[in-house]
């Protein structure tokens, strides 16, 4: 009998978890000849989520929790809790009800068909219009920087083949972006649209610098373009400034009683190449930083208990 592994990470949804539980358990048994298990790894919340999730626990054996000693951020968590899936397949889905778990079935129709890596692709959300168009910018921006292609509008929910797993577990990454490493194993993936529906209760945890982390992690981990782009423009910004000089020079021997080179130029140029430098420093910075993460190999989070493993 094939078994169906479905990994949610959750903080602080109380409001959530127990309806998300119904939904995706509704699914699963209308599948005929599945086997499944259910797991949650919960990011130390603060309110009774895990309460909620050890009181299911107890009379469904397939709903498994791991429960971390402290909060270990947004990608550490579901990536653990990934590899600990033991299916066949694995359904990646937020605990937050905005990754409808209806599609489960449709996912597991494409596995059928022979794709080990099936994701779900939004083409519309009903988030505010002005995040929902920053998202797909970045998209399209690390579509360009990156070395791979990487799908458009998707957040990793979806579905992975156990080889795919398998490979991702096999990389070692401590902190890895996943929808990159999963572009780069570079398996066929097959793409079913969906609207992305509106959180019904609690609040997103995510927040500015959550997702610049993310957006950082997605553009040094699969890109150096950036670094090649700030050697290029200073390159030739020397050359410009070496030739503006010249001219400077030329000019004024030329003509040295009625030409005054002034204080503008000198300021408006230290601060320019300072702006320039301090972009760049700061580009250099992140890559440095993405290289102390991988070479400090502290564990990816740390378990404060597991229920239902054994």
């Amino acid at each position: 009998m094939p078994f169906i592994s479905v990994v949610s990470p959750c903080y602080n949804e109380e409001g959530n978890v127990e309806e998300m539980i119904c939904r995706v358990s509704r699914v699963l048994e209308e599948l005929p000849g599945y086997d499944y298990e259910y797991i949650f790894i919960d990011n130390a919340s603060t309110d009774t989520t895990l309460q909620i999730l050890k009181r299911i626990a107890r009379d469904d054996k397939r709903i498994k929790i791991i429960a971390n000693t402290r909060n270990f951020g947004h990608n550490r968590s579901p990536y653990y809790a990934l590899l600990q899936a033991k299916g066949d397949a694995v359904i990646f889905l937020a605990s937050d009800q905005q990754d409808p778990p209806e599609m489960i079935a449709d996912f597991i129709k494409k596995w059928e068909e022979g794709y080990k890596v099936v994701l779900a692709v939004k083409t519309d959300s009903r988030e505010t219009a002005a995040m929902f168009l920053v998202r797909k910018l970045y998209y399209d921006l690390i579509n360009r920087l990156s070395d791979v292609e990487l799908v458009k509008n998707s957040t990793g929910f979806g579905l992975y083949d156990r080889r795919v797993i398998e490979i991702v577990r096999d990389t070692n990454d401590p902190y890895p972006y996943i929808r990159g490493l999963i572009a780069e194993i570079g398996f066929e993936t097959a793409k079913i649209e969906y609207t992305q529906p509106a959180r019904k209760r609690g609040i997103s945890k995510n927040n500015f610098f959550t997702l610049y982390d993310l957006a950082m992690l997605g553009i040094t981990s699969h890109s150096k373009i950036p670094l090649r782009l700030a050697t290029m423009l200073g390159f030739s910004m020397s050359l410009l400034s070496l030739l503006a000089a010249m001219i400077y020079f030329v000019y004024k021997i030329l003509f040295w009683q009625s030409f005054s080179v002034g204080v503008a130029p000198l300021v408006i140029g230290l601060f320019f190449f300072g702006s320039i430098q301090l972009f760049f420093l700061g580009i250099i910075g992140e890559y440095i930083g993405s290289i102390h993460t991988q070479v400090l190999r502290r564990p990816i989070v740390v378990e404060k208990e597991r229920i239902n493993f054994d």
